[in-house]
Formats: C-alpha cells, sequence, structure tokens
C-alpha cells in the first residue's frame, strides 16, 4: 500500500504541475504562452493525465490520481478499502503540484493584477455561475472520464484492441476530448483533489495580490465528479466491463 499511495501522490503531483502550469503560462502576464488560449489549456491537461499515469504506475499505484476514479472503480469492484488512503494521497500530492506551479512562475504573481487569473491557475471555476447546472456538467463530465477509462481497460478492449501499454495515453486523449468538447462550462475539475489541493494551496500560499478562493464554489467540483464517478462505476458493474 505504502508504494501505491506514493504513487497517487506523485502521479497527481506531476498531473498538477502540468496542468495548472499550463494554465498559468496562459493567464499570467508577461509568460510567454501568455493568451495563447483554451486549446493550449486543453492539451496541456491531457499531457499531464499521460505523464501523470505513466509516473504513478513506474512509482507502484495503477494510477487513478483522482478520488472520483478511485470511488468509481469501487463501486464497480465492490472493494471500497483503497478509497481514503487513495484520496488523501490525490489530495496532498495535487496541493504540492499546486505549489511547485507557484515557485515556477513566481515573479509573475506580483506582474498579473487580476485576482481572478490567479485562482484560475489553481482551481475551477464556471463562465457561467449557476450551481444546479455546473454541478450537472460536473457529474456528466466525470462519468465519461470514468465511463471510458473502465471500457479502455475493460478485458474486451483488452483483447481486441491496444497493447496495455498504450493506456496512459489514451486516458489522455480522453480527457483531451473531454476539455475540448465538455470543458467549457466548468473548466471540467472532473476530479475533486485535482481542484480541493490546489485551492487548499492557493488559500495558504503568500500569493502576491491574489484575493480570495472562492469556498463559496468549491463544493461543486467535489460533490459533482464523485456522484459522476458512482454512476459510471455502476454502470461498468451492470455491464460486467
Amino acid at each position: 500500500m505504502d508504494k501505491e499511495l506514493f504513487g497517487e501522490f506523485m502521479g497527481t503531483l506531476v498531473l498538477i504541475l502540468m496542468g495548472n502550469g499550463a494554465v498559468a503560462g496562459v493567464l499570467l502576464r508577461k509568460s510567454k504562452a501568455q493568451d495563447a488560449g483554451w486549446i493550449v489549456i486543453a492539451t496541456g491537461w491531457a499531457l499531464g493525465v499521460m505523464c501523470g499515469v505513466f509516473t504513478a504506475i513506474a512509482c507502484g499505484s495503477p494510477g487513478h490520481l483522482n478520488p472520483a476514479v478511485t470511488l468509481g472503480a469501487a463501486v464497480a469492484s465492490g472493494d471500497f478499502g483503497k478509497v481514503g488512503p487513495y484520496a488523501a494521497a490525490q489530495i496532498l500530492g495535487a496541493m504540492a503540484g499546486a505549489a511547485l506551479v507557484w515557485l515556477h512562475y513566481f515573479p509573475h504573481w506580483r506582474e498579473t493584477p487580476e485576482a481572478d487569473r490567479k485562482l484560475a491557475c489553481f482551481s475551477t471555476s464556471p463562465a457561467i455561475r449557476h450551481p444546479a447546472a455546473n454541478l450537472l456538467s460536473e457529474i456528466i463530465g466525470t462519468f465519461v472520464l470514468v465511463l471510458v477509462a473502465g471500457a479502455i481497460l475493460s478485458k474486451a478492449v483488452a483483447a481486441n484492441g491496444p497493447a496495455p501499454g498504450l493506456t496512459p495515453y489514451l486516458v489522455g486523449s480522453l480527457v483531451w476530448g473531454i476539455g475540448l468538447s465538455l470543458g467549457g462550462t466548468t473548466g471540467y475539475a472532473i476530479n475533486p483533489a485535482r481542484d480541493l489541493g490546489p485551492r487548499i494551496a492557493h488559500a495558504v500560499l503568500p500569493i502576491a495580490k491574489k484575493g480570495g478562493s472562492d469556498w463559496s464554489y468549491a463544493p461543486i467540483p467535489i460533490v459533482g465528479p464523485l456522484l459522476g464517478g458512482v454512476l459510471a462505476g455502476a454502470l461498468i458493474r451492470l455491464a460486467h466491463f
């Protein structure tokens, strides 16, 4: 279990460092990637997932990087023993990755006057603040993530599809597709650790002129992904993936 937790910690750290690093590169002032746009952000997150999964697997874990994925897998299998420990490792890894983003872009925080841009380099926020619609967006996005990831790893696909070593590439492509097709509403947290860990980091780090951490929105990117993961896990169990 220790190797698995270390893998989830390190994989999530890499995920957040690369994903939020892409966001910071696009949003922070005087970055060479400033205003590069949504395609760059979605691609950065996709590659971050791929690299995070590779890192986690190399360290000894299955590479969930996401409490919603862990919970969905638990619902599908009926074994909930790893949900709590994995989630703790994932949240801590996300906090560490966010802290590294802060350090990497250290001079740029002071050069960026907009507090909302700084927060967006850590956690998600909706394009239109509508709690019910935002929650539904997170449920749908995470449902697709967990369902399709389960299909990629299913016995049927393993017997008729790509080699197992391609799984991180395929999951990264899945996240890229979700970002492009479903991410424009809420910024597609689709991962409670991805949002909560960096939001905590934003709250505690001495970021220049940072503003508030928008805790009133924080339950949505936690509850929505967990519900989406449960629904997808239940369908995987019924479909016998």
